[in-house]
């Protein structure tokens, strides 16, 4: 795939402090590349960056292999974004904002408004005044400016933030189906860690301006931690020794579960389940759980991790009541 966005040893500085310290990424055609970090980590110096509304104090950025720096006025016929809060005329219908943003950028008024309105479920709120809107509709009416002139490029800051469940879940279905079917290049920051674990295809981790890591969805698949717990209520002392004889390595966590880490029993859990009933223990829950995003995330920024049972999400098959479910 062509790289559409991409950043090289991009660095900022306030006089002698630095916001964002030789950073170096790229985002190819198609993807949706979630870029992560805490508060002040410097997400949106970089997207004001990639936009050209601050200028970096060293490093090089370019978009459609265009030097943003030194970019005229038709790169950003092809760029659609949305930084921090949502503005928008607050004594202006939600249509008359956007035929204001269509007429600006030389669309049909009329048309353009109502397909962006239908595609982002607003039309109901065509005649309420932007001030007027809930906050997260206010959030829709701002990443309809954005979308409204079928830009290849969207550049999203936090484009889910106060958008209850149903609208997030809409605007991930969107995000996904204008990068699988339109080859829609998609650079998104978001602090809904598991969100993003649901929608990017590739993440960015940014921790104190440096970027700590890059990783697509398949690795971290591949990397996060899956573990087999197995809840024999209080006989966890001779489930750990019966499994220990059959070779596995076990402990029991602080939740009083056993805890196991072997491949083997994960691929295959219904073998621990016949073991441990075989052996007269009573089996009470059986669950593989996997590492959320969220754990892997403070993990690499080295923020801290509660327990895994905290940040870890059931995955293909649980067991409970003594049935098996898939």
């Amino acid at each position: 795939m062509d790289e559409i966005i991409r950043t090289h040893g991009l660095t900022k500085r306030y006089g002698e402090h630095p916001v964002l310290q030789d950073v170096s990424l790229t985002v190819r055609q198609g993807e949706i590349y979630g870029f992560l970090g805490l508060n002040g980590a410097g997400k949106t110096t970089t997207i004001r960056m990639l936009l050209g509304m601050i200028r970096p104090t060293s490093g090089e950025i370019s978009i459609r292999g265009r030097s943003v720096i030194e970019a005229k006025p038709d790169l950003w016929q092809h760029v659609g974004y949305m930084v921090e809060t949502p503005y928008a005329y607050p004594n202006f219908t939600v249509q008359d904002n956007l035929r204001m943003i269509a007429r600006l950028r030389g669309l049909p008024e009329k048309s353009a408004a109502d397909d962006v309105m239908e595609r982002l479920q607003l039309k109901r709120y065509a005649d309420t005044k932007a001030k007027h809107l809930s906050l997260g509709n206010a959030q829709k009416l701002g990443l309809a400016k954005a979308m409204i002139h079928n830009p290849s490029v969207l550049i999203l800051d936090e484009p889910t933030n106060a958008l209850d469940p149903a609208g997030i879940v809409q605007v991930r279905e969107l995000l996904r189906s204008l990068a699988e079917k339109e080859g829609v290049t998609v650079f998104i920051s978001s602090h809904i860690l598991e969100e993003m674990s649901k929608l990017a295809s590739r993440i960015g981790i940014i921790h104190g301006g440096t970027l700590v890591e890059e990783i697509s969805s398949r690795e971290f698949e591949q990397l996060r931690r899956k573990r087999l717990t197995v809840d024999v209520r209080q006989h966890a002392e001779a489930a750990n020794r019966l499994l220990g004889e059959a070779g596995y390595a076990s402990r029991t966590a602080a939740t009083g579960r056993i805890e196991i880490a072997d491949d083997a029993a994960i691929r295959q859990p219904e073998t621990i389940a016949r073991l441990l009933t075989e052996a007269g223990l009573p089996l009470a829950a059986l669950t593989v759980e996997e590492e959320g995003l969220e754990s892997y995330f403070l993990e690499r920024v080295g923020a801290g991790v509660q327990t895994p049972s905290e940040h870890s999400v059931p995955a293909h098959l649980s067991l409970s009541n003594g049935g098996i479910a898939k």
